[in-house]
């Protein structure tokens, strides 16, 4: 695993700027956080050669674009080893309804969260995910009726 790198008071400044809009011009970030221009743009291509910048993405009201459903799914498979599972890690991999899909501890395997336009586009799409995979014991599924907080932004100082 490769370390992280090391990041000063000014990278995480410039880091807390962009991940909360990362269309700002790098001059409003340089005076934002005293330092010139081209110190600020060599931060962040630094910062983006090393990957603590992952991508710079629009993040789209999904309502809006007619996928208003938001949906988690917990999965529990038979077996976890690498060749049984890995089919159904390509699927989610492939399937552009899946926004995000982690590994878990307790009683699922995964945790899934999918958009859809509908529910008959939910069950096509765990059809697609889930069905005819003999390695899926199960699978649970809860629609989110609301949104409290959506946030892809990771706290730059200590959360006590």
């Amino acid at each position: 695993m490769a370390t992280a790198p090391l990041l000063d008071s000014f990278d995480r400044a410039i880091l807390d700027l962009l991940q909360r809009d990362n269309t700002l011009p790098q001059r409003e970030i340089a005076e934002a956080v005293h330092l010139s221009t081209p110190a600020v743009q060599r931060r962040i291509k630094r910062l983006q050669d090393s990957g603590v910048i992952a991508a710079n993405v629009a993040v789209v009201a999904a309502a809006k674009v007619g996928r208003p459903l938001t949906i988690i799914v917990e999965v529990r498979v038979v077996s976890e080893q690498r060749e049984r599972v890995a089919p159904f890690k390509r699927r989610v991999q492939d399937d552009p309804a899946v926004q995000q899909c982690y590994s878990i501890t307790g009683d699922g395997d995964f945790l899934l969260l999918l958009s859809a336009a509908s529910m008959e586009e939910y069950e096509a799409i765990t059809e697609r995910l889930f069905g005819g995979d003999d390695n899926i014991e199960r699978f649970r599924t809860s629609v989110a009726l609301g949104t409290l907080k959506r946030s892809f932004e990771v706290p730059l100082a200590p959360v006590l």
